[in-house]
């Protein structure tokens, strides 16, 4: 029995993932992380049935309990202190929660290979974000000129989202340079080209927030007189990230260190 600590358990994603981890007979809850539900009981604050797991309002009170595996579903503001705190305690992370740069990720390697526990981190989690990566890492090889649309819903507390950011730090570490104007030559208002995000050869990413959309990511590929599109569009229900989330749950533990995207667990 893997022993679960959700971090985000009153969230989009953790609600789904209270009810999923409850009907699948290798996990169990022990524990949950939420600031306005802290003192409640998970089930109950999820809108379920009450199932006698607390819910603490910091990390270091839900890793007082003992388990296994931390899911961390929080905002941007929290998550790379509950990672390394779940590091530093000896537990396994699964992070579904968007908002940490490359140099975050560099340091959270560290501490995970220093501690010999697995991390496995995912913008996106469902199956369809994932095809859309391994595709585009394919796409890559010929097609040197590429720029990623990441849409969201006007609340999305971060720009770009995780899964935008994933693909741009993914792309730019495996393109070659594109055949574009460099943005520092550029007149005019520079920032319509968007951010540059990756290395050695940045992927401009543009970020739109409005209403209509809950979570699309697209990356634009370009040669003279042709170009691909590879898209990837989420509904309004969570239920495409629970099984990928599940998934890294139960295989985070077979390897020490960082790894990154659901691909890494795809055969």
């Amino acid at each position: 029995m893997i022993r679960i600590t959700l971090a985000g358990c009153t969230g989009w994603v953790g609600k789904a993932l209270v009810a999923a981890i409850a009907a699948a007979p290798d996990l169990q809850l022990v524990a949950g992380l939420s600031r306005k539900a802290a003192g409640r009981d998970m089930g109950e604050a999820a809108g379920l049935a009450t199932n006698g797991v607390p819910v603490f309002g910091s990390i270091a009170e839900a890793l007082a309990v003992p388990s296994d595996v931390v899911i961390d579903y929080t905002k941007p503001d929290s998550v790379k202190a509950n990672v390394l705190a779940s590091v530093v305690a000896g537990r396994h992370v699964v992070v579904g929660a968007s908002g940490m740069t490359a140099d975050d990720y560099a340091e959270i390697e560290r501490a995970a290979l220093a501690a010999r526990v697995g991390v496995i981190a995912a913008g996106n989690f469902s199956v369809t974000a994932t095809l859309l990566r391994r595709f585009a890492r394919e796409a890559v090889k010929y097609v040197p000129d590429v720029e990623i649309i990441d849409y969201a819903s006007p609340s999305k507390p971060d720009t770009p989202s995780g899964t935008g950011r994933e693909l741009a730090e993914t792309l730019g570490a495996e393109r070659m340079a594109a055949t574009s104007k460099p943005v520092a030559e550029l007149g005019g208002v520079r920032e319509t080209r968007g951010g540059a995000i990756g290395a050695p050869h940045p992927v401009q990413v543009h970020s739109l927030r409005m209403p209509g959309f809950v979570l699309s990511c697209e990356a634009v590929f370009g040669l003279p007189d042709e170009r691909l599109v590879i898209r990837h569009d989420a509904g309004t229900s969570a239920a495409p990230y629970v099984g990928g989330t599940l998934l890294a749950a139960r295989r985070v533990a077979e390897l020490p260190g960082l790894r990154r995207g659901l691909d890494s667990l795809m055969g």
